[in-house]
């Protein structure tokens, strides 16, 4: 995991407080997230003057077709930081790309590789909840730290990782 050439955006999102938070606004927390790594993937795209795709690992039809509209709401309207155009430029299609975990694809196993690690990391650094243990995902929050999570400014949080309530 040290070797491979990545970089890691994570969000994860306080259901309850947004819940709370959100009495009358309420945005699926599931679609949320998605809108805010996409804003941080286009600033990742931008800086490096790339272009690239979005995947998400299947939920099953109902679930995958709602992300799919989702995303091509973005796509369409923009977010609410990001105009359209300026998304556009940096994706290579309209198109939410969804594989189920049997297609194999490398990113979403990396991706799966590194989730539970980052959440943990949200536990430690953010909501200061260490729980003393020392696990393997301990060892690979050390290296998403060193320098697989995405920095903006030298700053991981807000950009490689954010916190949403």
């Amino acid at each position: 995991m040290k070797s491979w050439d990545y970089k890691v955006i994570s969000v994860i999102i306080d259901k309850k407080e947004h819940d709370e938070r959100y009495s009358t606004w309420k945005y699926d927390p599931y679609h949320y997230c998605q809108e805010i790594l996409i804003e941080r993937f286009k600033l990742f795209l931008n800086i490096y003057n790339v272009k690239g795709d979005v995947m998400f690992e299947s939920r099953g039809g109902k679930e995958d077709m709602r992300l799919k509209k989702s995303f091509r709401k973005i796509t369409d309207n923009g977010t609410h930081h990001l105009s359209s155009e300026d998304l556009l430029e940096h994706l290579t299609s309209k198109e939410l790309k969804i594989k189920p975990k049997t297609a194999n694809i490398s990113g979403l196993q990396i991706a799966d590789l590194i989730a539970h690690p980052a959440r943990r990391w949200f536990y430690k650094k953010i909501f200061k909840m260490d729980d003393g243990k020392n696990t393997f995902g301990d060892e690979i929050i050390k290296i998403l730290e060193k320098d697989k999570f995405f920095r903006y400014e030298g700053k991981i949080y807000g950009y490689g990782a954010k916190k949403l309530p």
